[in-house]
């Protein structure tokens, strides 16, 4: 294996450098809970590299370890020349980063009331797709095809946006009519991304796994947000 990634076995955060090395072909390996629990927990000393909180990404290869997501999807895009775009493949990641916050009330330091998803639902999630489908919009894309890159394969940009967009509302599907009508060409674009023969395989991989999101009490308090929401 090129790469062992630390993170839970859970969709979530860990798709964004999933989805990156399924399209650039990379072979990685994931060794579980258990193991990604106690690398967690280690003395920063015996760490691979000192981490708070996962994913981590260990390139066997160079024997280089990077923390923090953005830092693995910059590394792995330049690495696999993904990275068409730095400054912009840079600002999306940061916008996942703050999305995936957003969307689980800060990891779960609180859990969701019916007032706040309301607004969130209503405001705050809407605003940030309507963002990504100018930004993608402007760069040419269409709901027919293209991407970010203006390639004909995705790049990083696009893959970024696909493993949070298209990950949030095929695992969280009473979310997906919210997106095609806010954002139908962002819509377009990440459902084009998520079609691509490698990350078709990834997510038939996943298919047979626990039929999660981010797992945890912050799901079922989001499960049950969007229950009542289609009940009403």
């Amino acid at each position: 294996m090129s790469y062992t990634l630390l993170y839970w076995p859970i969709p979530f955060r860990g798709h964004v450098p999933r989805f990156i090395l399924s399209q650039a072909g990379a072979e990685w390996d994931e060794p579980g809970f258990d193991a990604v629990l106690a690398a967690k927990t280690a003395p920063p000393e015996e760490q691979p590299t000192p981490f708070i909180g996962p994913p981590v990404l260990i390139d066997h290869d160079t024997g280089r370890a990077l923390s923090q997501m953005p830092a693995i999807c910059m590394y792995l895009g330049r690495k696999h020349g993904l990275s068409h775009d730095p400054d912009m493949d840079l600002r999306l990641l940061c916008d996942a980063s703050d999305i995936l916050l957003e969307i689980t009330c800060h990891h779960g330091a609180t859990m969701w009331t019916r007032d706040s998803w309301t607004a969130f639902r209503r405001d705050r999630l809407p605003r940030w797709m309507r963002g990504h489908e100018r930004l993608v919009t402007e760069t040419g894309v269409s709901g027919a095809g293209g991407y970010m890159s203006g390639a004909e394969a995705p790049g990083l940009s696009d893959l970024v946006l696909a493993a949070l967009w298209h990950t949030m509302v095929d695992r969280l599907p009473p979310l997906r009519p919210l997106l095609h009508d806010t954002a139908p060409v962002l819509a377009a674009l990440v459902n084009r991304v998520a079609g691509l023969p490698a990350l078709l395989r990834l997510r038939d991989d996943w298919a047979d796994c626990a039929d999660v999101y981010c797992a945890g009490q912050i799901e079922a308090s989001l499960l049950e947000m969007l229950n009542e929401d289609m009940r009403a």
